[in-house]
């Protein structure tokens, strides 16, 4: 059951291709926290497959009538092959990404999707990881790569791959609510570390 903590929304973004797991585990985190989430897919299709062939159904689309990414205060790009390439080639995402950046507002990326970041020039003179595949592209657009499986650098906040994705939706709950409400979902999700 979901009880909403807060006001704060996040939108997470989904691409056919993208790796499922990187997306649910932070949307998980952030849903057992109560902090609103919503699934938006980048095309009219509510159904997304991932990279596995999972069917994901999301809670909107960017392309509903209604739909403004102003209406929320942090997006999250998840990654996998070829949902990154797919989320890179959506304008009017990627439009958002940079205003969202340049304004900052927090933004979060995992995986392959950090390289999106790079390629906008949104990482110049910041701290940055990434998948260790992509990290060359980030030092080539001009971040400092840290090996840490989370790294935030002002309202930038990017992780490694799936298997960092619960200290990432640690992390975002952090940011969003309380050191305590990271705490609480550690304790609900049995978190070991």
């Amino acid at each position: 059951m979901f009880r909403q903590t807060t006001d704060r929304r996040v939108a997470a973004f989904f691409a056919d291709g993208l790796e499922e797991c990187e997306a649910l585990v932070v949307c998980d985190c952030l849903f057992r926290s109560g902090i609103p989430v919503d699934k938006v897919s980048i095309t009219d299709r509510r159904a997304v497959t991932s990279s596995h062939e999972v069917t994901v159904v999301c809670d909107r689309s960017i392309t509903d009538d209604d739909f403004s990414f102003g209406d929320y205060d942090m997006l999250f790009l998840p990654g996998g092959m070829p949902g990154t390439t797919n989320l890179g080639e959506c304008t009017a995402l990627m439009g958002a990404v940079r205003e969202q950046v340049v304004a900052g507002r927090d933004l979060a990326a995992v995986c392959a999707a950090p390289s999106l970041l790079a390629r906008l020039g949104l990482l110049e003179g910041r701290h940055a990881t990434s998948n260790p595949d992509f990290q060359q592209m980030l030092t080539d657009h001009g971040a400092t790569v840290l090996q840490d499986p989370v790294v935030i650098d002002g309202n930038l906040i990017t992780s490694k791959g799936l298997g960092t994705c619960v200290e990432l939706g640690l992390a975002l709950v952090r940011r969003i609510l309380s050191d305590e409400a990271a705490e609480t979902l550690k304790d609900q999700i049995v978190y070991l570390r």
